[in-house]
């Protein structure tokens, strides 16, 4: 596969090598092999004719260029290679070639192979998953009790804690994981169906047929027929990619406003070049929060051309299939480009406990006025104490104190609100650590949680393919 400079920026080596021209060529070829040993293995071609075509599939035998070039004219990069193929089986054995893609259609050669492509594909997404969602609970342990601002609406709201922070990144990634193992089991099957998806050709034996290619292959037999048309199972996880693609952008978007340099809270590694600047040596940019902020800005549109696909007339798709073919690389190289990203940042990201604790004092106890009301209500009256806080924190904008010092000065001059005020309480209520102190137990819990999640995964360790591909003897 040829991608353009700022794709391959955006991406990595591993996945533009699964979707590549030759591999997808030779995904195309191991589905002819497969085809002739099963027809051969169910007595519908000769043995000899089935080796012979086994002997010739192999991609490095043909000018992919020139196949690709056909196709424009062909409409289908399986009409030339299917051409070649018979031409080069004809070269040794004649009578063989006559066998070659008996019974099956241009859908049924290409669909399998991009099964095949997307198989390494999510084993790819998969393995980067699995160390990126252990790097996020180990870092979750170390700062459960970190106390860090919350922000909602990009203003500071209340403490939580840095451990809360990253499980709530985690979780959607685990979640992820999951769903994306349950729905290849659906989607990552063999298409096998002939010209109109009846394998008429093939007549009686065509079922048993298409069992052995599944086998042959390692993929799923469909259990509803072929799919030519029905992509409900096979766009369902193209989207579950671009969810995927999403909830890497929230931690992208989190991780770079808070290594802004305002905030300073964290920092992704640094060195050898990495987010320099060409004119400005002091910065240190977050390379990684901008490779996954791009593929989530990108995957959407690839997402929606997936779903705009599905329309596709009576049993052949004109135009939207051919679509959908080109749109799904995207979305996989451009998520795999933001796992391997925040991969490798959450492996050196440097966190600024201190600065996290310099950030909530700076607001001058603003953000414990809801803990303190809530507090004081219990003496004078919610409402009462609501609009004391309220004039309270004007005074502390207007004044520069902060809200602790004034809030027990306004008390001791109260006699009434004093006698029921414990003053010492009402300190706690402004300090980090005990604001951190709700968000940590539940954060001890959601880690436990994971963490069990995450083991039950590994054990798994299921391959994600149905095992419904018996072959009927």
């Amino acid at each position: 596969m040829s991608v353009s400079i700022f794709d391959s920026f955006l991406t990595t080596p591993e996945m533009i090598a699964v979707f590549d021209d030759t591999e997808i060529v030779q995904g195309m070829f191991r589905f002819e092999e497969a085809l002739a040993r099963a027809q051969a293995a169910e007595g519908m071609i000769p043995d000899t004719a089935a080796r012979a075509i086994a002997s010739v599939c192999n991609a490095q035998l043909y000018d992919i260029p020139a196949l690709v070039n056909a196709s424009r004219r062909a409409g289908s990069l399986a009409i030339p290679l299917v051409k070649e193929l018979t031409k080069t089986v004809a070269l040794f054995n004649p009578e063989s070639a006559n066998y070659v893609h008996w019974g099956s259609t241009s859908q049924d050669v290409i669909d399998s192979a991009m099964a095949l492509a997307t198989g390494k594909a999510l084993a790819l997404l998969d393995q980067r998953l699995q160390s990126l969602i252990n790097q996020l609970l180990h870092l979750a342990g170390q700062h459960l009790a970190t106390p860090v601002l919350a922000r909602t609406l990009m203003q500071p709201a209340q403490v939580t804690s840095f451990g809360f922070k990253l499980l709530n990144w985690t979780a959607p990634l685990l979640r992820s994981r999951l769903q994306l193992r349950t729905v290849a089991a659906r989607a990552l099957r063999v298409q096998l169906g002939g010209a109109v998806g009846t394998l008429a050709v093939m007549g009686a034996q065509g079922p048993a047929v298409a069992r052995r290619v599944a086998q042959n292959l390692g993929l799923g037999a469909a259990e509803h027929g072929a799919w030519h048309t029905q992509r409900d199972e096979w766009v369902r996880l193209g989207l579950e990619i671009a969810v995927l693609a999403g909830s890497l952008g929230k931690i992208a978007t989190d991780l770079s406003l808070m290594a802004q340099g305002e905030i300073g809270e964290l920092a992704e590694p640094s060195g050898n070049g990495r987010g320099g600047s060409s004119a400005m040596p002091h910065k240190r940019n977050p390379v990684s929060a901008m490779i996954a902020l791009a593929a989530a800005t990108r995957t959407p549109q690839h997402a929606a051309a997936l779903l705009a696909s599905m329309g596709q007339q009576h049993e052949r798709g004109l135009g939207n299939w051919q679509a959908e073919l080109a749109e799904w690389p995207a979305l996989f190289l451009s998520t795999h480009g933001a796992l391997c990203a925040l991969d490798e940042a959450m492996a050196g990201l440097h966190v600024d406990s201190a600065r996290m604790l310099e950030n909530i004092n700076g607001l001058r106890g603003l953000i414990f006025a809801e803990a303190v009301a809530a507090y004081l209500a219990s003496a004078i009256g919610r409402p009462q104490a609501h609009a004391m806080m309220e004039e309270l924190t004007q005074q502390v904008m207007a004044s520069g104190q902060d809200l602790a010092t004034l809030t027990i000065a306004a008390i001791r001059k109260d006699p009434d609100l004093r006698d029921k005020t414990d003053l010492a309480h009402l300190q706690t209520l402004f300090d980090p650590v005990t604001a951190t102190a709700a968000a940590e137990r539940l954060a001890h819990q959601q880690l436990h949680d994971l963490q069990e999640a995450a083991a039950a995964l590994e054990l798994r360790a299921e391959n994600p393919i149905p095992s419904n591909t018996e072959v009927s003897q």
